[in-house]
């Protein structure tokens, strides 16, 4: 009887974490696609400098449940840029989630100039800073993006793995938008895209 109660309590506690390793295994395949794919697409950095690309360790850590809250903005803002110049962005929502007990928040907005082109008119955009930038990340922030249709029920699922720089993280030239102090997020997001390995 001992032995059959040892066997039943073996197969209860090793059965879900073989399940859970095959779940984590497809889902770092994936992301290793995803960042293959970004690197060999990149439109800025060439070829023979993209061996210089980073990225933190992949965790499912960071793919995120968040809960939507809609925001009605017809004013806008000016969003600073990394150049001498400024762009003008409407507030789309707001997202809610937590990431190891904590609770966070980022704006997420609409850009005026893609608003009016029909193929990214429902883009959006969320520029983040987080307490890896500067030292681990890039010094200016980093980006998610996705599109209204991705928003289902209030709700909607985000992946910090797939974060990824500004263009100006590699070249310069280029007028970057600078995540508003609203999106620094108060802790350390250990994924998506590292500081690039060469400097410019």
């Amino acid at each position: 009887m001992k032995f059959i109660y040892l066997l039943l309590f073996a197969m209860c506690t090793f059965s879900i974490p073989v399940s859970a390793q095959k779940n984590n295994s497809a889902y770092t395949k994936s992301i290793k696609a995803y960042q293959e794919n970004y690197i060999n697409t990149h439109e800025v950095v060439k070829e023979k400098d993209r061996k210089y690309f980073r990225f933190f360790p992949i965790s499912n850590a960071y793919q995120v449940n968040c809960n939507f809250e809609k925001i009605t903005d017809s004013t806008g803002f000016t969003m600073k840029t990394s150049g001498n110049g400024i762009r003008k962005y409407f507030k789309y929502g707001k997202l809610s989630f937590s990431i190891r007990d904590t609770a966070l928040q980022l704006f997420i907005y609409q850009s005026e100039d893609l608003l009016s082109n029909k193929q990214y008119s429902n883009y959006l955009f969320v520029p983040f800073t987080d307490l890896t930038t500067g030292d681990e990340s890039y010094g200016s922030g980093r980006y998610i993006e996705f599109y209204t249709n991705e928003i289902i029920s209030n709700k909607i699922t985000i992946d910090f793995n797939k974060s990824y720089n500004p263009y100006c993280a590699y070249v310069t030239g280029y007028r970057c938008p600078i995540p508003p102090k609203e999106n620094n997020l108060p802790v350390a997001i250990k994924a998506g895209e590292m500081i690039f390995g060469k400097t410019h």
